[in-house]
């Protein structure tokens, strides 16, 4: 499949290269022995295979493999592509590289995320609740890069329809439901891009902020995200969790990086996906990705499912969003794009089976999707993160 147009530039990590192309390769070794990977297959009442669901909680993630067949990756190639050629120009900007008004200038939010190029913006600061607690290592940026690369685009269901139809898939919802219950509810969703030789880093982290200290903690009480990957991952460019993890509570990454004394946390692995695979990860796990200083693009659609007993009523936000009572109406307001997913995959892909989500259960004609993009306007302020 040829690839969107991406930025790109060539660089290294100069004296440091060698130890890193060994800290790849031991990783990848690691990640082929732990057992953890395979097709998503569902037995004949739409469940998910029993060993996967404990593979995924004994290590904290799991990748699926071939979910997703050519005709779905060419239909979220096509929509990315309009949403670079759409998106603002440059960070701050509100027009596009035509000179047009940027997507998402009619909304609300900054849904836009730009960083400069290999750099790590998050790490050691107090953005994000804190949670990226030590900067990574940031190579030299190459001779005539741009000032800021795009990174993340958010509320990306508003912008792709596409992406909208993954968000329905029957097989990852069962997963959801074999985790979080039949009334799991939404997280956030996400296009992450990590262009080539561009791409900055995201530093060492565990997701969440509000349950750490909740006497009924567990390995998944925040939830999880699902990535499915466009072109698929490498130890280059894509992410790094640490096995396990998610069920040691709040981790110290401090100690973890003075330990290894460098950002290359010792026992990290990283997650290895061809196109169409679909990797699921803990929210708990500590992950983190390296600048992507490798010719090799990344492009992951990411979307998440918490436990609904682990939103309601709790008081959150801060991040991307503003700080909110998650009540019911909240709960099911936000989880219509739930429903609306679900019936737009089905008419794209009307030999599979539709998935039956129970809280929307008897209501499916409220929500039967007509192909307008504007109904999920601004719909991630409100999102559900903890």
């Amino acid at each position: 499949m040829a690839k969107v147009h991406l930025l790109e530039a060539s660089t290294t990590y100069g004296d440091a290269e060698a130890d890193m192309v060994r800290y790849r390769a031991e990783g990848e070794q690691r990640a082929h022995a732990l057992g953890n990977r395979g097709p998503l297959v569902l037995d004949e009442h739409g469940r998910p295979d029993p060993a996967v669901v404990e593979a995924y909680r004994r290590t904290g993630f799991y990748v699926f493999e071939g979910v997703l067949g050519p005709d779905e990756l060419s239909d979220l190639e096509r929509d990315l592509a309009e949403v670079l050629e759409r998106a603002p120009a440059t960070k701050g900007s509100d027009v596009d590289r035509h000179g047009r008004p940027a997507l998402g200038t009619d909304g609300t939010a900054r849904n836009f995320g730009f960083v400069r190029p290999l750099s790590d913006p998050l790490g050691g600061t107090g953005a994000a609740h804190g949670r990226h607690q030590v900067k990574m290592f940031e190579p030299e940026a190459p001779q005539g890069a741009p000032d800021w690369v795009l990174q993340i685009v958010l509320g990306s269901l508003q912008y792709s329809e596409a992406h909208l139809r993954l968000y329905g898939h029957p097989g990852l919802l069962a997963f959801a439901e074999a985790v979080n219950g039949p009334d799991f509810t939404p997280f956030n969703e996400a296009i992450w891009i990590k262009h080539p030789g561009l791409g900055g880093s995201v530093a060492w982290h565990q997701d969440p902020w509000t349950h750490w200290d909740d006497p009924g903690l567990d390995g998944d009480t925040h939830g999880f995200n699902f990535m499915a990957q466009l072109y698929g991952c490498t130890s280059a460019n894509g992410l790094w969790v640490l096995p396990g993890s998610h069920r040691r509570g709040r981790v110290d990454i401090r100690s973890l990086v003075a330990a290894a004394g460098s950002d290359r946390i010792e026992g990290a692995v990283p997650l290895l996906c061809a196109p169409g695979d679909v990797a699921i990860t803990n929210r708990q796990c500590v992950h983190g990705s390296f600048a992507n200083t490798s010719a090799d693009p990344r492009v992951t659609f990411n979307f998440g499912f918490h436990r609904r007993s682990s939103v309601l009523g709790v008081v959150s936000g801060g991040v991307h969003n503003a700080t909110a009572v998650y009540d019911a109406e909240r709960i099911r307001t936000r989880s219509e794009a739930i429903a609306f997913a679900i019936d737009a995959r089905s008419q794209r892909y009307p030999q599979e089976r539709r998935y039956p989500y129970a809280p929307f259960a008897g209501l499916e004609d409220r929500y039967r999707w007509a192909g307008d993009l504007s109904v999920l306007r601004d719909y991630n302020q409100l999102d559900l993160g903890i």
